[in-house]
């Protein structure tokens, strides 16, 4: 969709400047992160490499100029909770409204019509934007219409609903920002001169403030060709009189039952209830002519405002910054998490009303989010004069156009995590009206962070003097080299060699362009961990196994499946694309080990036998199900063992679970019991379990409650959030759980947390199916309950009680005793591995993987670094270890006796 030029003032000189690297082609400058930053950090606020930051101080990271009047500017924003400090990204798209070219807008549902919803990546795709964010609040589970009032290009999309204290930012046909409440007013006048009362434009059902009064009660709404299908809106509570009007003139009347029609390009439909529909059966008729007149009041001054005089506006929640001071909040906020911590979304201007800003608080891995008067500070030192609240939580994303790029792209994670980007009513885009210019510089894309063995490539992107993309690159020649050996050109990409920082060349005629790349390598890696849990170790299996690591620093990545190198030990298995199978198995082995490597730091998984047990599966169910609901009487909802869920068949059963919360307050929980209050059975050793469970998209909260043997009930998260729909394969981890076996599966059941209440859908089905058992090797019978006695300088040992020779005694060495590492081995179960070029001893014992290195004080136990008092020892051609260190490592405990100096090891 092409957007109308704004006003006509450039880009001011210096106030788009920035500290960055730049590239320079023809005058061109690419703007790059500023040296020194980049790094983020946890959302737990652990430390990173960022730079220092003060407390409540804004810290900007990067910034890039998105298009001509527009650019990204990142900031890291520390806060103090308690003792300890948390660190929140914060995204702000500066946009000059009095550029020439800029132009905000509403992106609204899909196409242009409200009544639907999609994710804000979606939206600025298909109208063009070059940047945007979510918009409106909506009410979870019902139409998805924002509440407040939405203008685009002075087209009135839907009217403000009476609410009160939300508020709204819009932009005049001259550039001009405000902030505002505003209220509909309008009438609707027959042929005979009687008028009657319109509530609204294209308005979702909803509870007028005060009073609760249902808003479509002896009141008429118009409908436009705006919104989205025939149910205008989803309102079953009472039946509706609609009447068509085209080119003024009334076209159809309908009483008592809704038009099965979208409403017409050319046309409006009049929805009336009540007094209103009483109204049009006593003054229209079929043929008459009717005529609307409506427009918006501002509610601070009282004056009667033509829509159409403004180029854009979206309505928001509370009001956050109020002539640069933080406001006290203008609506309760308990309903949108105001005092938790969570992403946020905000829209604001300068004093001067020259520029906007469209701001995004991160809650994700690597950011802690924020509350909302965390949140205004920001605001402030982003340099709101004035500022309102977005909607947030999982809602907030940003998108926007990198320098060069055709298309937008999401900016940052959002709290769903991964890909999950949630569909919204509506969205803040910005866009260019500039024309095509002249060539004026050119920017290299590709991953800015590599591993060893990964193959990498990148584009060279160019850009005009609107900071617009140049797309033709026909005919351009452009050849690739690296700074060093760290990479190497294969003649199609790079392929990393070495850990380090170098740097990707383009050059072309006499411009060159790079692109700084750092390469990670195992001095930088705190631990590796593969990201399953438990395998089975059966021929044909396949198991996925993604390899993930934390950086000292404290990022996360996982790696890729071709940085990665793999061995197995007690089975023979390969490895590709990261998904192991299981070749064959030699008869009588009970566990097998799949060992990752990268850049020399190892970790590993075991695979045993039944380490994955499936003991539900729905299809012959021999107990009852049934639904309960808190608050009682308020929740309600039904549970059945059903077939023909999703793609599913009819005889491939499950556990539905159907649910209104829609009414009373407060936190609302919705139970699928089992076997009445007896639950089912787990098996014994459980560490953790896989469950096949049907989404709805309602953002609610699934858990399990699990009785164990010491009458303690556990309360465990599968999902914090249902945010897709259809079948998905869940993990939950119980080994943190300490759970006392026999125990039982109780329940299974939803949360709609009152915090944030608003984001979620009150009504919903999921269903659940498969329920697995993880086993770990622990658990099982493989390793020996030995119990072992030793004596320092004796050759002799009881194991069990019974009396061993060992080929070496056990001797002290600084305070410290040591032994070879196969005389604990041999009593308690496992293997060893020696690595005389690296002089490193290996020990797999269960679920338990340790590597030393001789007279090195630093271990790797499943690969986390960790650092000792002790190190291993040669004596005598023999590798000894530590006792204590070792056995405790590996499970064990260790008694010392000094007087004998004997050792108990159990």
């Amino acid at each position: 969709m092409m957007k109308s030029p704004a006003s006509a003032i450039r880009m001011p000189k210096g106030r788009w400047g920035t500290k960055a690297a730049v590239v320079v082609l023809s005058g061109a400058l690419l703007i790059q992160p500023l040296a020194g930053w980049g790094t983020y950090v946890y959302a737990d606020g652990s430390s990173g490499t960022v730079s220092n930051a003060s407390i409540n101080q804004l810290q900007k990271l990067s910034e890039e100029i998105i298009t001509s009047g527009a650019r990204l500017v990142k900031y890291q924003y520390a806060t103090k909770r308690g003792s300890k400090t948390y660190k929140t990204l914060i995204n702000v798209i500066e946009a000059d409204l009095q550029n020439q070219y800029l132009k905000l807008d509403v992106m609204t549902g899909q196409n242009g019509k409200t009544a639907a919803s999609q994710p804000v990546t979606k939206m600025t795709k298909d109208t063009g934007a070059v940047a945007g964010v979510n918009g409106d609040y909506w009410m979870m589970g019902s139409d998805r219409v924002p509440m407040g009032g939405s203008i685009s290009n002075g087209v009135l999309i839907t009217s403000p609903a009476e609410l009160q204290g939300m508020y709204a930012f819009a932009v005049s046909k001259d550039g001009k920002p405000s902030i505002g409440q505003y209220r509909f007013e309008g009438s609707i006048t027959a042929s005979d001169g009687e008028t009657f009362p319109l509530s609204g434009i294209n308005k979702m059902k909803y509870d007028k403030e005060p009073g609760k009064v249902h808003s479509h009660t002896n009141a008429m709404y118009i409908y436009t060709s705006a919104w989205k299908g025939t149910k205008r809106p989803n309102d079953t509570t009472s039946t509706p009189t609609e009447v068509l009007v085209r080119d003024g003139v009334i076209e159809q009347i309908s009483e008592m039952a809704p038009l099965p029609i979208d409403v017409p390009e050319d046309g409006y439909i009049l929805r009336a209830h009540g007094k209103a529909a009483e109204f049009i059966r006593q003054h229209m008729q079929v043929g008459a002519p009717v005529q609307s007149d409506y427009r918006l009041v501002s509610q601070s001054s009282g004056q009667a405002v033509d829509p159409s005089s403004f180029q854009m506006m979206i309505s928001g929640h509370t009001l956050l910054v109020e002539n640069g001071k933080a406001s006290a909040f203008t609506r309760d906020t308990s309903g949108i998490s105001g005092s938790s911590v969570t992403a946020r979304t905000a829209v604001g201007y300068s004093k001067d009303g020259r520029y906007a800003y469209i701001v995004t608080a991160e809650s994700n891995s690597v950011s802690s989010g924020l509350t909302l008067k965390e949140f205004q500070q920001a605001l402030l030192q982003v340099g709101a004069w004035k500022a309102v609240n977005l909607d947030g939580g999982g809602s907030t994303t940003m998108a926007d156009r990198p320098l060069g790029e055709t298309e937008t792209k999401l900016t940052h994670e959002t709290k769903e995590g991964g890909n999950n980007i949630r569909s919204v009513v509506n969205g803040l885009g910005v866009y260019t009206t500039a024309p095509k210019g002249q060539v004026k510089g050119m920017t290299l894309r590709g991953e800015k962070t590599l591993f060893i063995g990964q193959r990498a490539t990148f584009s060279m992107k160019g850009y005009d003097e609107y900071y617009n993309p140049v797309v033709d690159f026909t005919g351009v020649d452009i050849k690739w080299s690296a700074s060093d050996d760290k990479l190497k050109w294969d003649g199609d990409a790079f392929v990393a060699n070495k850990s380090g920082k170098t740097q990707v060349v383009a050059a072309s005629g006499g411009a060159k362009a790079t692109e700084e790349v750092e390469i990670i390598g195992a001095d930088q890696i705190a631990e590796m961990r593969i990201a399953t849990s438990s395998a089975p170790l059966s021929e044909g299996s396949n198991i996925k196994l993604p390899v993930k690591i934390t950086l000292q620093d404290g990022r996360n990545y996982t790696l890729p499946a071709s940085s990665v190198k793999w061995e197995m030990s007690g089975f023979k298995g390969t490895v590709q694309e990261g998904s192991l199978h299981v070749d064959s198995v030699p008869e009588g082995t009970k566990i097998g080990y799949a060992i990752a490597s990268y850049d020399g730091l190892r970790t590993m998984i075991p695979l045993t036998v039944g380490a994955e047990k499936l003991f539900e599966d729905f299809n012959a169910v021999n107990y009852p199900v049934s639904f309960s609901g808190l608050p009682s009487g308020t929740t309600t909802g039904k549970v059945a063992v059903e077939g023909s869920i999703g793609d599913r068949s009819a005889n491939d059963k499950a556990l539905k679970l159907a649910y209104d919360m829609t009414s009373g307050t407060g936190n609302k929980f919705a139970y699928a019991e089992l076997n009445g209050s007896t639950g089912i059975e787990l098996p014994s050793g459980t560490s953790g379990m896989k469950l096949d469970v049907y989404g709805d998209k309602s953002f609610n909260n699934l858990r399990m409650e699990i009785h164990d043997a010491n009458k303690k009930i556990h309360y465990v998260n599968v999902q914090e959030s249902i945010n897709w729909e259809g079948w998905k394969t869940l993990e939950v981890n119980l080994s943190s759980e300490n759970i006392a076996y026999p125990a039982k599966l109780k329940r299974l059941y939803l949360v709609n947390f009152a915090d944030g209440q608003d984001e979620r859908a009150p009504q919903g089905m999921i269903a659940i199916d498969n329920l697995r058992a993880q086993l770990p090797a622990g658990s099982s019978s493989i390793l020996s309950n030995a119990a072992m006695d030793l004596t320092v300088n004796s050759k002799s040992a009881k194991i069990n009680g019974e009396t061993k020779s060992l080929d070496v005694a056990p001797m002290v060495l600084n305070s410290s005793t040591y032994v070879p590492v196969r005389v604990i081995l041999d009593a308690f179960g496992g293997e060893t591995k020696w690595d005389g070029a690296s002089q490193r001893v290996t020990i797999l014992r269960g679920d338990r993987f340790l590597e030393m290195n001789v007279n090195q004080k630093t271990f790797n136990q499943n690969g986390k670094r960790l650092t000792s008092d002790v190190a291993p020892v040669v004596r005598n051609n023999r590798t000894l270890v530590p006792l204590r260190l070792v056995s405790e490592q590996l499970g064990l405990t260790v008694k010392w006796e000094q007087k004998t100096k004997s050792i108990t090891i159990r």
